[in-house]
Protein backbone atom coordinates (compact mmCIF):
# COMPACT_ATOMS: atom_id res chain seq x y z
CA UNK A 1 0.00 0.00 0.00
CA UNK A 2 1.49 3.31 -0.76
CA UNK A 3 2.36 5.39 1.89
CA UNK A 4 1.97 9.01 0.51
CA UNK A 5 -0.98 11.11 2.57
CA UNK A 6 -4.38 10.38 1.22
CA UNK A 7 -6.86 13.71 0.57
CA UNK A 8 -8.21 15.11 3.58
CA UNK A 9 -11.33 14.21 2.92
CA UNK A 10 -10.32 10.01 2.62
CA UNK A 11 -8.47 10.78 5.85
CA UNK A 12 -11.26 12.39 8.08
CA UNK A 13 -13.93 9.14 6.73
CA UNK A 14 -11.79 6.92 7.50
CA UNK A 15 -10.65 8.33 10.90
CA UNK A 16 -14.65 8.44 11.68
CA UNK A 17 -15.74 4.58 11.07
CA UNK A 18 -12.27 3.53 12.90
CA UNK A 19 -12.17 5.73 16.01
CA UNK A 20 -15.35 7.84 16.34
CA UNK A 21 -17.81 6.65 20.11
CA UNK A 22 -21.12 6.64 19.20
CA UNK A 23 -22.56 7.89 23.00
CA UNK A 24 -25.87 9.61 21.67
CA UNK A 25 -28.99 7.63 23.13
CA UNK A 26 -30.81 9.41 20.42
CA UNK A 27 -28.67 7.67 17.48
CA UNK A 28 -29.07 4.08 19.25
CA UNK A 29 -32.83 4.47 19.22
CA UNK A 30 -32.86 5.98 15.51
CA UNK A 31 -31.02 3.34 14.11
CA UNK A 32 -32.93 0.85 15.41
CA UNK A 33 -35.98 2.46 14.08
CA UNK A 34 -34.27 2.80 10.68
CA UNK A 35 -33.55 -0.79 10.54
CA UNK A 36 -36.73 -2.49 11.12
CA UNK A 37 -38.25 0.30 8.07
CA UNK A 38 -35.80 -0.91 6.02
CA UNK A 39 -36.85 -4.11 6.52
CA UNK A 40 -40.49 -3.41 6.64
CA UNK A 41 -39.38 -2.12 2.80
CA UNK A 42 -37.85 -4.82 1.90
CA UNK A 43 -40.70 -6.66 2.73
CA UNK A 44 -43.50 -4.83 1.35
CA UNK A 45 -40.73 -4.86 -2.14
CA UNK A 46 -40.78 -8.41 -2.52
CA UNK A 47 -44.48 -8.83 -1.54
CA UNK A 48 -45.80 -6.32 -3.96
CA UNK A 49 -43.18 -5.83 -7.13
CA UNK A 50 -43.40 -8.53 -9.98
CA UNK A 51 -40.64 -6.49 -11.96
CA UNK A 52 -37.67 -6.41 -8.77
CA UNK A 53 -38.63 -9.79 -8.27
CA UNK A 54 -37.40 -10.25 -11.13
CA UNK A 55 -33.66 -8.93 -10.56
CA UNK A 56 -33.05 -10.43 -7.23
CA UNK A 57 -31.39 -13.99 -6.40
CA UNK A 58 -28.38 -15.90 -8.02
CA UNK A 59 -27.23 -14.35 -11.21
CA UNK A 60 -27.56 -18.06 -12.37
CA UNK A 61 -30.88 -19.20 -11.87
CA UNK A 62 -31.29 -22.32 -9.04
CA UNK A 63 -27.68 -21.84 -7.39
CA UNK A 64 -26.82 -21.70 -4.23
CA UNK A 65 -23.96 -20.27 -2.29
CA UNK A 66 -23.11 -21.65 1.07
CA UNK A 67 -22.72 -19.39 3.97
CA UNK A 68 -24.16 -17.07 1.33
CA UNK A 69 -26.05 -13.83 2.67
CA UNK A 70 -30.14 -15.06 3.15
CA UNK A 71 -32.07 -12.32 1.52
CA UNK A 72 -35.53 -11.41 3.71
CA UNK A 73 -38.84 -12.28 2.54
CA UNK A 74 -36.94 -14.94 -0.10
CA UNK A 75 -35.37 -18.72 0.12
CA UNK A 76 -32.44 -17.14 -1.92
CA UNK A 77 -29.15 -17.37 -0.77
CA UNK A 78 -26.37 -15.48 -2.78
CA UNK A 79 -22.88 -14.59 -2.25
CA UNK A 80 -22.22 -10.99 -1.00
CA UNK A 81 -21.62 -9.01 -3.44
CA UNK A 82 -25.16 -9.89 -5.37
CA UNK A 83 -26.66 -9.86 -1.78
CA UNK A 84 -25.53 -6.50 -1.11
CA UNK A 85 -27.26 -5.57 -4.77
CA UNK A 86 -30.54 -7.58 -3.94
CA UNK A 87 -31.35 -6.26 -0.35
CA UNK A 88 -30.49 -2.63 -1.47
CA UNK A 89 -33.24 -2.95 -4.40
CA UNK A 90 -35.78 -4.23 -2.36
CA UNK A 91 -35.02 -1.93 0.53
CA UNK A 92 -35.06 1.23 -2.26
CA UNK A 93 -37.39 0.08 -4.82
CA UNK A 94 -40.79 1.29 -4.04
CA UNK A 95 -39.60 4.42 -3.18
CA UNK A 96 -40.62 4.15 0.65
CA UNK A 97 -37.25 4.39 2.07
CA UNK A 98 -36.22 6.45 4.32
CA UNK A 99 -34.42 9.99 3.43
CA UNK A 100 -31.86 12.65 4.52
CA UNK A 101 -32.46 16.16 2.23
CA UNK A 102 -29.56 18.98 1.74
CA UNK A 103 -27.75 20.20 -1.95
CA UNK A 104 -28.79 17.41 -2.61
CA UNK A 105 -31.31 14.14 -2.02
CA UNK A 106 -30.35 11.00 -1.03
CA UNK A 107 -31.59 7.27 0.88
CA UNK A 108 -29.58 6.32 3.70
CA UNK A 109 -30.87 3.00 4.53
CA UNK A 110 -29.83 2.09 0.67
CA UNK A 111 -26.51 1.67 2.61
CA UNK A 112 -27.86 -1.34 4.56
CA UNK A 113 -28.00 -3.46 2.06
CA UNK A 114 -24.36 -4.01 1.88
CA UNK A 115 -23.85 -3.69 5.13
CA UNK A 116 -26.40 -6.14 5.88
CA UNK A 117 -25.34 -8.57 3.25
CA UNK A 118 -21.22 -8.62 4.16
CA UNK A 119 -22.12 -8.99 7.87
CA UNK A 120 -24.52 -12.20 6.94
CA UNK A 121 -21.62 -13.51 4.84
CA UNK A 122 -19.27 -12.74 7.37
CA UNK A 123 -20.95 -14.62 10.57
CA UNK A 124 -22.37 -17.80 8.73
CA UNK A 125 -18.72 -18.38 7.47
CA UNK A 126 -17.02 -17.89 10.52
CA UNK A 127 -19.74 -20.15 12.65
CA UNK A 128 -19.06 -22.49 9.43
CA UNK A 129 -15.63 -22.22 10.38
CA UNK A 130 -14.41 -21.52 6.76
CA UNK A 131 -13.56 -18.17 7.95
CA UNK A 132 -11.29 -16.44 10.54
CA UNK A 133 -12.77 -12.94 11.07
CA UNK A 134 -10.24 -10.14 12.43
CA UNK A 135 -12.94 -7.31 12.24
CA UNK A 136 -15.61 -6.26 14.77
CA UNK A 137 -18.51 -8.75 16.77
CA UNK A 138 -20.75 -9.45 14.16
CA UNK A 139 -23.65 -8.76 16.15
CA UNK A 140 -26.83 -6.46 16.35
CA UNK A 141 -24.99 -3.55 17.98
CA UNK A 142 -22.20 -3.63 15.21
CA UNK A 143 -24.38 -3.85 12.52
CA UNK A 144 -26.17 -0.44 14.52
CA UNK A 145 -23.14 1.30 14.37
CA UNK A 146 -22.29 0.53 10.68
CA UNK A 147 -26.02 2.09 9.91
CA UNK A 148 -25.20 5.07 12.21
CA UNK A 149 -21.93 6.00 10.59
CA UNK A 150 -23.02 5.03 7.08
CA UNK A 151 -25.59 7.64 7.37
CA UNK A 152 -23.59 10.40 8.67
CA UNK A 153 -20.90 10.20 5.74
CA UNK A 154 -23.47 10.21 3.31
CA UNK A 155 -25.89 12.53 4.62
CA UNK A 156 -23.07 14.92 5.74
CA UNK A 157 -21.91 14.44 1.81
CA UNK A 158 -25.60 15.99 1.13
CA UNK A 159 -25.76 18.77 3.35
CA UNK A 160 -23.43 20.97 1.05
CA UNK A 161 -22.30 19.06 -1.83
CA UNK A 162 -24.88 19.31 -4.94
CA UNK A 163 -23.75 16.14 -7.24
CA UNK A 164 -27.08 16.87 -9.66
CA UNK A 165 -25.86 20.02 -10.61
CA UNK A 166 -22.62 18.31 -12.05
CA UNK A 167 -24.86 15.50 -13.46
CA UNK A 168 -24.38 12.62 -11.16
CA UNK A 169 -26.80 10.65 -9.57
CA UNK A 170 -26.23 10.96 -5.36
CA UNK A 171 -26.24 6.95 -5.10
CA UNK A 172 -22.07 7.30 -5.64
CA UNK A 173 -22.63 8.42 -1.83
CA UNK A 174 -24.19 4.87 -1.54
CA UNK A 175 -20.98 3.51 -2.61
CA UNK A 176 -19.17 5.73 -0.80
CA UNK A 177 -20.02 5.03 2.37
CA UNK A 178 -20.89 1.45 2.25
CA UNK A 179 -17.44 0.85 0.98
CA UNK A 180 -15.75 2.42 4.34
CA UNK A 181 -17.81 0.66 6.18
CA UNK A 182 -17.55 -2.78 4.32
CA UNK A 183 -14.23 -1.94 5.15
CA UNK A 184 -14.53 -1.57 8.95
CA UNK A 185 -16.87 -4.95 8.96
CA UNK A 186 -14.16 -6.98 7.00
CA UNK A 187 -11.72 -6.37 9.95
CA UNK A 188 -9.20 -4.50 7.11
CA UNK A 189 -6.99 -1.74 8.09
CA UNK A 190 -7.42 1.94 8.16
CA UNK A 191 -4.42 2.14 5.37
CA UNK A 192 -6.89 -0.45 3.67
CA UNK A 193 -10.04 1.83 3.91
CA UNK A 194 -8.29 4.75 2.52
CA UNK A 195 -7.22 2.90 -0.58
CA UNK A 196 -10.99 1.53 -1.31
CA UNK A 197 -12.31 4.97 -0.75
CA UNK A 198 -10.11 6.38 -3.58
CA UNK A 199 -11.25 3.68 -5.67
CA UNK A 200 -14.98 4.48 -5.15
CA UNK A 201 -13.50 8.38 -5.87
CA UNK A 202 -11.88 7.20 -9.15
CA UNK A 203 -14.67 4.92 -10.43
CA UNK A 204 -17.35 5.19 -13.32
CA UNK A 205 -19.94 7.23 -11.43
CA UNK A 206 -23.86 6.84 -12.63
CA UNK A 207 -25.14 9.94 -14.40
CA UNK A 208 -28.99 11.62 -13.02
CA UNK A 209 -30.54 10.72 -16.55
CA UNK A 210 -32.57 7.98 -14.80
CA UNK A 211 -34.33 10.28 -12.62
CA UNK A 212 -35.05 12.74 -14.78
CA UNK A 213 -37.94 13.94 -17.55
CA UNK A 214 -38.67 11.64 -19.95
CA UNK A 215 -35.32 9.76 -19.38
CA UNK A 216 -36.72 8.70 -16.21
CA UNK A 217 -36.85 4.61 -15.85
CA UNK A 218 -37.30 1.98 -13.12
CA UNK A 219 -33.52 2.21 -12.64
CA UNK A 220 -33.23 4.85 -9.92
CA UNK A 221 -35.13 1.69 -7.95
CA UNK A 222 -31.91 -0.48 -8.40
CA UNK A 223 -29.02 1.96 -8.70
CA UNK A 224 -28.62 1.82 -5.29
CA UNK A 225 -28.23 -1.73 -5.36
CA UNK A 226 -25.45 -1.09 -7.98
CA UNK A 227 -24.02 0.92 -5.52
CA UNK A 228 -23.63 -1.51 -2.94
CA UNK A 229 -22.55 -4.09 -4.89
CA UNK A 230 -19.78 -2.16 -6.54
CA UNK A 231 -18.81 -1.13 -2.79
CA UNK A 232 -18.41 -4.56 -1.47
CA UNK A 233 -16.14 -5.97 -4.64
CA UNK A 234 -14.21 -2.92 -4.16
CA UNK A 235 -13.77 -3.75 -0.78
CA UNK A 236 -12.66 -7.11 -1.08
CA UNK A 237 -10.43 -6.26 -4.89
CA UNK A 238 -8.37 -4.12 -1.87
CA UNK A 239 -8.66 -6.76 0.94
CA UNK A 240 -6.55 -9.22 -1.80
CA UNK A 241 -3.76 -6.01 -2.35
CA UNK A 242 -5.16 -4.01 -5.09
CA UNK A 243 -3.25 0.08 -3.75
CA UNK A 244 -5.26 3.58 -3.84
CA UNK A 245 -4.63 6.47 -5.59
CA UNK A 246 -3.94 8.69 -2.21
CA UNK A 247 -4.64 12.10 -4.07
CA UNK A 248 -7.65 11.18 -6.11
CA UNK A 249 -9.54 13.79 -5.73
CA UNK A 250 -6.60 16.49 -5.58
CA UNK A 251 -5.01 16.03 -9.05
CA UNK A 252 -4.55 18.92 -11.32
CA UNK A 253 -6.31 17.99 -14.43
CA UNK A 254 -7.17 14.01 -13.43
CA UNK A 255 -8.12 14.17 -10.30
CA UNK A 256 -12.32 13.82 -9.34
CA UNK A 257 -12.53 17.50 -8.53
CA UNK A 258 -11.14 18.51 -11.69
CA UNK A 259 -12.96 15.91 -13.92
CA UNK A 260 -16.19 15.81 -12.00
CA UNK A 261 -16.65 18.55 -10.06
CA UNK A 262 -16.26 21.63 -11.91
CA UNK A 263 -12.95 22.38 -10.11
CA UNK A 264 -14.94 22.87 -6.51
CA UNK A 265 -13.91 21.49 -3.34
CA UNK A 266 -16.01 19.75 -1.05
CA UNK A 267 -17.86 21.65 1.84
CA UNK A 268 -19.38 20.37 5.27
CA UNK A 269 -21.29 22.41 7.46
CA UNK A 270 -21.01 20.06 10.52
CA UNK A 271 -18.31 17.14 11.64
CA UNK A 272 -19.25 13.69 11.33
CA UNK A 273 -21.34 12.38 14.76
CA UNK A 274 -24.43 11.56 14.84
CA UNK A 275 -26.95 13.95 13.25
CA UNK A 276 -28.32 12.51 10.28
CA UNK A 277 -29.55 9.41 11.86
CA UNK A 278 -31.03 11.74 14.38
CA UNK A 279 -32.74 13.56 11.62
CA UNK A 280 -33.66 11.25 8.91
CA UNK A 281 -36.74 11.74 7.42
CA UNK A 282 -39.27 8.50 7.82
CA UNK A 283 -41.25 8.29 4.29
CA UNK A 284 -44.64 7.12 5.56
CA UNK A 285 -46.32 7.27 2.05
CA UNK A 286 -43.95 5.59 -1.16
CA UNK A 287 -43.85 8.75 -3.17
CA UNK A 288 -40.45 10.77 -3.53
CA UNK A 289 -40.25 12.46 -0.68
CA UNK A 290 -40.27 16.18 -1.49
CA UNK A 291 -43.80 15.43 -2.70
CA UNK A 292 -45.12 14.34 0.98
CA UNK A 293 -45.90 17.50 2.35
CA UNK A 294 -47.83 18.55 -1.00
CA UNK A 295 -49.74 15.36 -0.66
CA UNK A 296 -50.38 16.01 3.00
CA UNK A 297 -51.61 19.91 2.52
CA UNK A 298 -53.75 18.34 -1.08
CA UNK A 299 -55.92 15.62 1.50
CA UNK A 300 -56.68 18.04 3.79
CA UNK A 301 -58.17 20.32 1.44
CA UNK A 302 -59.60 17.68 -0.31
CA UNK A 303 -61.70 17.32 2.97
CA UNK A 304 -62.76 20.67 2.64
CA UNK A 305 -63.77 20.51 -0.47
CA UNK A 306 -65.99 17.26 0.53
CA UNK A 307 -67.58 19.06 3.42
CA UNK A 308 -68.74 21.96 0.94
CA UNK A 309 -70.30 19.42 -1.67
CA UNK A 310 -67.44 20.17 -4.25
CA UNK A 311 -65.23 17.92 -6.29
CA UNK A 312 -61.63 18.14 -7.68
CA UNK A 313 -62.46 16.97 -11.05
CA UNK A 314 -65.77 19.68 -11.26
CA UNK A 315 -65.01 22.54 -9.12
CA UNK A 316 -61.08 23.04 -9.33
CA UNK A 317 -59.79 25.94 -11.61
CA UNK A 318 -56.12 25.83 -10.63
CA UNK A 319 -53.93 24.30 -7.94
CA UNK A 320 -50.61 26.59 -7.09
CA UNK A 321 -48.11 24.53 -4.62
CA UNK A 322 -45.58 26.93 -3.51
CA UNK A 323 -42.38 24.75 -2.63
CA UNK A 324 -38.59 25.12 -2.16
CA UNK A 325 -36.30 24.88 -5.27
CA UNK A 326 -34.61 21.21 -4.56
CA UNK A 327 -38.59 19.91 -4.58
CA UNK A 328 -38.84 22.17 -8.14
CA UNK A 329 -35.81 20.82 -9.74
CA UNK A 330 -36.15 17.15 -8.84
CA UNK A 331 -40.29 16.58 -9.37
CA UNK A 332 -41.97 19.13 -11.03
CA UNK A 333 -43.02 17.85 -14.56
CA UNK A 334 -45.37 18.40 -17.52
CA UNK A 335 -46.13 16.09 -20.61
CA UNK A 336 -45.96 12.22 -20.57
CA UNK A 337 -45.71 10.31 -17.91
CA UNK A 338 -43.73 7.18 -19.27
CA UNK A 339 -43.79 4.43 -16.29
CA UNK A 340 -44.36 4.10 -12.62
CA UNK A 341 -40.93 5.70 -12.26
CA UNK A 342 -42.07 8.47 -13.93
CA UNK A 343 -44.91 9.09 -11.74
CA UNK A 344 -43.84 8.84 -8.44
CA UNK A 345 -41.88 11.04 -9.17
CA UNK A 346 -44.03 13.79 -10.26
CA UNK A 347 -45.25 16.45 -7.94
CA UNK A 348 -48.21 17.20 -10.66
CA UNK A 349 -49.57 13.39 -10.26
CA UNK A 350 -48.59 12.93 -6.08
CA UNK A 351 -51.20 15.99 -5.67
CA UNK A 352 -53.75 15.13 -8.42
CA UNK A 353 -54.02 11.43 -7.66
CA UNK A 354 -54.65 12.72 -3.89
CA UNK A 355 -57.14 15.22 -4.29
CA UNK A 356 -59.12 12.61 -7.07
CA UNK A 357 -58.56 9.61 -4.56
CA UNK A 358 -58.48 11.32 -1.37
CA UNK A 359 -56.07 9.06 0.26
CA UNK A 360 -52.44 8.22 1.06
CA UNK A 361 -51.07 7.14 -2.25
CA UNK A 362 -49.81 3.22 -2.71
CA UNK A 363 -47.52 1.31 -4.86
CA UNK A 364 -50.05 0.35 -7.29
CA UNK A 365 -51.41 3.84 -8.11
CA UNK A 366 -47.87 4.20 -9.84
CA UNK A 367 -48.08 1.19 -12.30
CA UNK A 368 -48.79 1.28 -15.88
CA UNK A 369 -52.39 -0.57 -15.43
CA UNK A 370 -53.32 1.24 -12.41
CA UNK A 371 -56.47 3.38 -13.24
CA UNK A 372 -54.99 6.30 -12.24
CA UNK A 373 -52.23 6.10 -14.78
CA UNK A 374 -54.32 6.63 -18.04
CA UNK A 375 -56.98 8.91 -16.06
CA UNK A 376 -57.89 11.51 -18.11
CA UNK A 377 -59.28 13.50 -16.07
CA UNK A 378 -56.02 13.07 -13.38
CA UNK A 379 -54.44 14.09 -16.43
CA UNK A 380 -56.41 17.54 -16.76
CA UNK A 381 -55.60 17.91 -13.23
CA UNK A 382 -52.18 17.87 -13.64
CA UNK A 383 -52.37 20.23 -16.27
CA UNK A 384 -54.27 22.65 -14.00
CA UNK A 385 -51.01 22.70 -11.27
CA UNK A 386 -48.39 25.38 -11.38
CA UNK A 387 -45.16 25.22 -9.30
CA UNK A 388 -43.62 27.86 -8.14
CA UNK A 389 -40.02 27.97 -5.66
CA UNK A 390 -40.13 30.05 -2.32
CA UNK A 391 -36.82 31.77 -1.30
CA UNK A 392 -38.34 31.45 1.99
CA UNK A 393 -39.25 27.76 1.99
CA UNK A 394 -35.58 27.22 0.23
CA UNK A 395 -34.09 28.96 3.06
CA UNK A 396 -35.55 27.00 5.50
CA UNK A 397 -34.77 23.36 3.78
CA UNK A 398 -31.54 24.13 3.65
CA UNK A 399 -31.26 25.62 7.69
CA UNK A 400 -29.93 22.75 9.72
CA UNK A 401 -31.89 24.20 12.69
CA UNK A 402 -34.89 23.39 10.79
CA UNK A 403 -34.88 21.96 7.70
CA UNK A 404 -38.52 21.79 6.76
CA UNK A 405 -40.42 19.94 3.95
CA UNK A 406 -42.61 22.93 3.55
CA UNK A 407 -45.03 22.81 0.62
CA UNK A 408 -48.22 25.27 0.74
CA UNK A 409 -51.04 24.35 -1.39
CA UNK A 410 -53.77 26.92 -2.52
CA UNK A 411 -56.81 26.07 -4.38
CA UNK A 412 -58.80 28.43 -6.59
CA UNK A 413 -62.00 27.23 -7.18
CA UNK A 414 -64.09 27.75 -10.91
CA UNK A 415 -66.76 29.86 -9.12
CA UNK A 416 -63.97 32.22 -8.63
CA UNK A 417 -63.38 31.21 -4.60
CA UNK A 418 -60.01 30.50 -3.32
CA UNK A 419 -59.37 27.64 -0.61
CA UNK A 420 -56.42 29.87 1.35
CA UNK A 421 -53.24 28.04 1.62
CA UNK A 422 -52.45 25.20 3.49
CA UNK A 423 -49.17 24.96 4.39
CA UNK A 424 -47.26 21.92 5.76
CA UNK A 425 -43.67 22.34 6.79
CA UNK A 426 -43.22 19.26 8.94
CA UNK A 427 -44.98 16.63 7.40
CA UNK A 428 -45.32 13.26 9.10
CA UNK A 429 -42.07 11.46 8.73
CA UNK A 430 -40.27 14.47 9.77
CA UNK A 431 -38.02 14.57 13.43
CA UNK A 432 -40.50 17.30 14.36
CA UNK A 433 -43.77 15.61 13.74
CA UNK A 434 -45.08 14.33 16.92
CA UNK A 435 -46.82 11.78 14.74
CA UNK A 436 -43.90 10.35 13.12
CA UNK A 437 -42.42 7.61 15.41
CA UNK A 438 -46.22 6.01 15.72
CA UNK A 439 -46.74 6.41 11.63
CA UNK A 440 -43.67 4.49 11.49
CA UNK A 441 -44.75 1.58 13.50
CA UNK A 442 -47.65 1.54 12.05
CA UNK A 443 -46.08 1.06 8.55
CA UNK A 444 -43.75 -1.87 9.59
CA UNK A 445 -46.13 -3.45 11.19
CA UNK A 446 -48.48 -3.23 8.01
CA UNK A 447 -45.42 -4.71 5.61
CA UNK A 448 -44.12 -6.72 7.59
CA UNK A 449 -47.62 -8.57 7.84
CA UNK A 450 -47.73 -9.45 4.21
CA UNK A 451 -45.61 -12.45 4.85
CA UNK A 452 -45.35 -12.79 8.73
CA UNK A 453 -47.74 -13.35 11.53
CA UNK A 454 -47.79 -11.07 14.60
CA UNK A 455 -45.35 -14.01 16.41
CA UNK A 456 -43.27 -13.72 14.21
CA UNK A 457 -43.16 -9.90 14.14
CA UNK A 458 -43.21 -9.64 17.48
CA UNK A 459 -39.70 -11.51 18.03
CA UNK A 460 -38.03 -9.92 15.03
CA UNK A 461 -39.10 -6.70 16.81
CA UNK A 462 -37.76 -8.22 20.33
CA UNK A 463 -34.45 -9.14 18.49
CA UNK A 464 -33.51 -5.79 16.97
CA UNK A 465 -33.04 -5.17 21.40
CA UNK A 466 -30.65 -7.71 21.32
CA UNK A 467 -27.39 -6.24 20.99
CA UNK A 468 -25.14 -9.35 21.40
CA UNK A 469 -27.22 -11.08 18.93
CA UNK A 470 -25.77 -12.72 16.22
CA UNK A 471 -26.31 -11.18 12.83
CA UNK A 472 -27.24 -14.30 10.97
CA UNK A 473 -29.50 -15.46 13.72
CA UNK A 474 -31.63 -12.21 13.29
CA UNK A 475 -31.86 -12.71 9.25
CA UNK A 476 -32.48 -16.43 9.73
CA UNK A 477 -35.91 -14.33 11.59
CA UNK A 478 -36.79 -12.83 8.00
CA UNK A 479 -36.52 -15.81 5.56
CA UNK A 480 -39.46 -17.12 3.21
CA UNK A 481 -39.08 -20.39 1.85
CA UNK A 482 -41.27 -19.37 -0.70
CA UNK A 483 -41.52 -15.96 -2.63
CA UNK A 484 -44.74 -14.63 -3.29
CA UNK A 485 -46.89 -14.73 -6.51
CA UNK A 486 -48.87 -11.77 -5.40
CA UNK A 487 -48.13 -9.08 -8.08
CA UNK A 488 -49.41 -5.01 -7.84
Amino acid sequence: MSTEKYDSVIVDITEYVFRYRIESEKAWENARIALSDAVGCAIETVWKSESCRKLIGPAIPRTFTFDGFRLPGTAYQTDPIKGAFDMATIIRYLDHNDAIAGADWGHPSDNIGAILAVMDWLSRSVESGKLVHTGPPLTIRTLLTAIIKAYEIQGCFLLHNAFNSHGLDHVILVKLASTALVCWLLGLTETHTMAAISHVWMDGHPLRVYRSGSNTTPRKGWAAGEACMKAVQLAFLVREGQPGSPTVLTMPRWGFYATMFGGKEFTFPINYSTWVIEHVFFKVMPVEGHGVAAVEAALIIHKILRQHSLSADKDIKSIEIRTNAAANMIINKSGRLRNSADRDHCMQYLVALAFLKGEVPEPEDFLDNSPWANDSVLNILRDRILIRTDDQLTHDYMDLGKKSLACGVTVHLINGEVIDEVLVEFPVGHVANPHTAAAVKRKFLRNMSLMFTMEEIENITSSLQLDHMKVSHFVDLLVRENIPTLAL
